[in-house]
Formats: C-alpha cells, structure tokens, sequence
C-alpha cells in the first residue's frame, strides 16, 4: 500500500472514529458500526477520497466472528441443535421471499431494462432480489449474465437500510417495551484474560486460514466463528473479547460497508434503486411479521426471531443482537445457516425456476 493510500485510509478511519463518537453522544443502537458506516457513505458520495482496508476489514470480521462463537455454551448448543426444524424453515421462507423480489423486480423493469434481454434481465432481477452475500450474490449473478452493477447496487442498498433501521427498531422496542431475552441467551460475565486472549486468537485464526484455504464465503467471520464455537460448545474459555476490540472491529466493518456508496452509485439507475428501496421496505415488514410468527411457534422472543430471519448480513444482525443483548446464538444460527443455504441453493434454483417457466 504506498503513502497516498495509507493518507487516503487513515483519513477515513478518523472520520468515521468521530462519527461512532458522534453516534455514541447520541445513544444511537450500534454506534462502532453504525456511525462509521454513516460517515463513510455520506463522505463517499460527496466524493470525498475514502478509503476501506481489505485487512482491516478482515481483522474485524475476525474478531466478531471469535466473540459471537462464545455464546454458544454447551446448553446453548442443545436449544439451538433443538430449532433444527425452525431453522429449515427460516431458509425455505429466505429463499421463497427473494425469488418473489426478484420476480417483481423484473415484472416492474421489464419496459426500462427490456434491452437487456429476457435471460439477462431475469437473472439480474433474480440474483438482486436474493437474500445472500452482496459480494457472492453479484459473482453468481455474473456466472449467469446478469448486470453486475445492478446485483451488486441492489443488496449494498438493502444491507444498509437494514443495518440502519432495523437496530433502530430493536432499540425503540426495548425502551417501550422492556424487552427481556431469554438469559441462557445473554453473555456469560467473563473478563479478558491473559494469556487466554491469545490462545483464542491463534485457534480462530487457524479456523480461518482452514476455510480460506476450502475457499468458503466470508472465511475470516465463518472460520472464527467455527472455532471458537467449537471451544465454547466443549467447555473450554480462555477469555472474552475486551470491548475496545470489539468496538473497533465494528468500526472496520462499517467502513467496509459505507466505501460501497461511491458517487457513482447515485447514477446508478435511480428508478431500479427506487424499486430496490421499496421492496427492501416491504421485505423488511413482511420479515418482521414472519420472525414474529415463528418467535410463537419455538417459544422464542420476538426480537430474537426477528434479526435470525431479516433479510440482513450475518455479521450485522448478530453484532446488533450482541450490542442489544437479543440472543446472540439462535440470530447467529439462523443467519449462518440461511446464508450456507442460500450459496449451495440460489443458483440451481434459478435454473429449475428459468427451465419451468417461474420467472417469466
């Protein structure tokens, strides 16, 4: 990284240090996270020369990854292993509400994005409309033709209204209504150790060196994720992750996020970004509603089931569940085996859904 670029991150980084200041003053839910992103995304568009770091970016997932895997204690793992069926389920509706995003983005551009062709166009709408990894979304996407651009703007736009909204709406419920999670659920009181903190470290990081090796998605959220799950559901702790760490990988995370929103981005489209927000909104309701009807079924809390099937990133929806204290491991549960699903899933079945006629 020569010195242009290392001004270029530094500058990013204090800015969006202040804007999590900023946000922190203001009692905003996830402040390390949201505020930079907030910052980033505004300075972004302006066209100011923001700058996220890939490895910083990776530090961060990194240690969110090894701090949610410690929720998983041995009795944890039994209520979670339990929900199996809920789970399922959770992956059948992901997939089921994407498809029929995509399929109503596409009936809506069917007169502005018609040049694209029938094949192309049902394939940038489909992949758009799923609910899955923006990156792995839009290189699938790719594989089948679609635009790109369009896939990739689509799922950055929907991850941060969910970031931003969603969070919000956890906070508002517990100020009003006193939301009281299961406290199995919550983060058992332990302090950082030494040297415990870097025994933790060095096995999350050789789980995630094992899925970079195996070419997994998001390798260094899933393979500290993995490890240090694997530990907890065994009994061992060394240590708990100290909040200054965990404050910081929040911020690297949420500039990862607001580096999307390049001024170019406004040009991209406007009507298919109008539909796009649209649709998030009403996905983001109808999820709400459906996370509220399957908290019923497994005798869970409402908020708990409502961040384990929004239609957001593992990684955001399980740091506003840590942030918030709303159950941390079923969230996570649900959203890492929605999100394995969806990857093995979306592709195969866009091809059945073309080959029976399910997207014209």
């Amino acid at each position: 990284m020569n010195l242009p670029s290392l001004s270029r991150t530094g500058l990013t980084l204090l800015g969006a240090l202040l804007g999590a200041e900023l946000c922190v003053w203001l009692q905003t839910p996830i402040p390390w996270m949201l505020g930079p992103l907030l910052f980033t995304a505004f300075a972004s568009m302006a066209g100011l020369p923001t700058r996220s770091s890939g490895r910083l970016r990776n530090l961060g997932q990194w240690i969110i990854g090894a701090a949610l895997g410690l929720y998983f204690t041995p009795q944890v793992g039994t209520l979670v292993l339990n929900l199996w069926w809920a789970i399922a389920l959770g992956i059948v509706w992901a997939l089921g509400l994407g498809w029929g995003f995509g399929l109503w983005l596409q009936r809506r551009h069917t007169t502005d994005l018609g040049h694209l062709g029938a094949h192309r166009l049902r394939a940038t709408s489909y992949f758009a409309g799923a609910i899955g990894g923006a990156s792995e979304m839009t290189l699938l996407s790719e594989r089948k033709g679609a635009r790109t651009d369009l896939v990739a703007a689509a799922h950055s736009l929907r991850l941060v209204m969910v970031v931003i909204s969603v969070p919000f709406a956890m906070q508002w419920a517990q100020s009003h209504w006193g939301l009281q999670v299961d406290p199995s659920l919550r983060s058992v009181s332990r302090e950082a150790q030494w040297p415990g903190l870097l025994w933790l470290g060095g096995v999350s990081l050789v789980g995630a060196l094992l899925m970079i090796r195996l070419r997994r998605a998001n390798p260094w959220f899933m393979g500290a994720l993995t490890a240090s799950m694997l530990l907890s559901l065994s009994g061992i702790f060394w240590s708990a992750i100290p909040t200054p760490l965990s404050n910081a990988a929040q911020l690297f995370i949420g500039v990862s996020l607001g580096v999307r929103f390049q001024r170019e981005f406004l040009h991209t489209a406007p009507r298919w970004l109008t539909s796009v927000a649209m649709g998030t909104a009403a996905m983001l309701l109808i999820s709400g509603l459906f996370g509220w009807a399957m908290a019923v079924l497994v005798g869970q809390h409402p908020a708990t089931l409502i961040l384990g099937t929004s239609p957001g990133g593992i990684a955001e929806m399980a740091i506003t569940a840590k942030v918030l204290q709303l159950g941390v491991p079923v969230v996570t549960a649900f959203q890492v085996c929605r999100l394995v699903a969806v990857l093995v899933l979306v592709a195969p079945m866009f091809d059945w859904l073309e080959r029976k006629g399910h997207l014209a």
